[in-house]
């Protein structure tokens, strides 16, 4: 069985190999089995991954959530990298508990303050995470949402290609999340759009893996093309609101429920539930990420 792993050696393989890691939020702990399945058969590596509204949200406790995880991983005993992400989090003693949780990369999230407060906060999560072999994943820029799910504000700012260079210098993340067209949620008005030529001069002025938040509902050309730049793209592709979206449209519900409230359905639905989050988890790795085979 493989070590759970954080973030550096997953990314720097994906950036040399011009694939994309998924960074798949289950948002229910019952949706960790078939993320990780998926991944298994594959042969792909994983980050799994849970935020603060998330947990707020969905009323997912951040200790049962790793629990189930590790529990997933002592039944399956996976060989492929996988990574434990805590997700958009800006309240500090969530982090601290998630480090002690056994998480094995978080994110902060001080994207809303101006470049010299978001650089102070971030200094302040990497000098207490890295002394525990814990990645740090931030934000600069404003990346947009559809569904206020991952963070409180729809507000778009993107990402300045000179100040991302001086904020991974200052902060010493070790992935950076960009702001370049994509929004979190389901996108029902606006389309999403990637600005590739911002993505690529933010790549040739800084080598910190770079995150594409959003994914959700990004057609596949949009991801590849920007998974697959030719000064490396981003690394890391998150994916929450098509996993609880497949899941929804099995159990007959449009709106996200509770943990409490999925526990109590029958297990045939939820095995119907699960078996759609692993199909849809396959295709993203296979048609979005590439990064099927590149767990080997």
């Amino acid at each position: 069985m493989r070590k759970i792993e954080n973030l550096t050696e997953v990314l720097r393989k994906g950036h040399e190999g011009r694939y994309a890691v998924g960074s798949f939020s289950p948002r229910y702990t019952k949706l960790i089995l078939p993320i990780v399945e998926a991944a298994i058969e594959t042969k792909s590596p994983v980050i799994i991954q849970i935020s603060e509204k998330e947990i707020y949200r969905h009323k997912v406790d951040i200790n049962d959530f790793a629990e189930k995880f590790f529990g997933v991983i002592d039944e399956l005993k996976p060989t492929i990298p996988i990574v434990l992400h805590l997700d958009h989090t800006k309240d500090f003693a969530i982090i601290k508990q998630a480090i002690a949780a056994k998480f094995t990369s978080v994110m902060i999230d001080a994207s809303e303050y101006e470049f010299d407060k978001n650089v102070e906060l971030t200094k302040q999560i990497v000098a207490y995470s890295h002394p525990y072999g814990v990645t740090v994943e931030a934000e600069l820029g404003k990346i947009g949402t559809t569904d206020f799910v991952e963070t409180e504000h729809d507000e778009e700012l993107f990402t300045v290609p000179k100040e991302a260079k001086s904020f991974v210098e200052l902060t010493k993340v070790d992935a950076l999340a960009v702001s370049v067209g994509t929004a979190h949620g389901v996108y029902t008005v606006r389309k999403p759009r990637v600005d590739y030529d911002r993505l690529l001069s933010i790549n040739q002025l800084t080598k910190t893996p770079l995150v594409l938040h959003g994914g959700s509902g990004v057609p596949s050309d949009m991801v590849i093309k920007a998974v697959q730049m030719p000064s490396g793209g981003v690394s890391k592709v998150n994916i929450a609101t098509d996993v609880e979206q497949a899941m929804l449209k099995v159990i007959g519900r449009e709106t996200h429920i509770t943990e409490e409230e999925l526990n109590r359905y029958p297990q045939e639905i939820l095995k119907k539930a699960r078996t759609a989050v692993k199909e849809l988890v396959k295709d993203k790795i296979n048609h979005y990420l590439l990064s099927a085979g590149k767990a080997e």
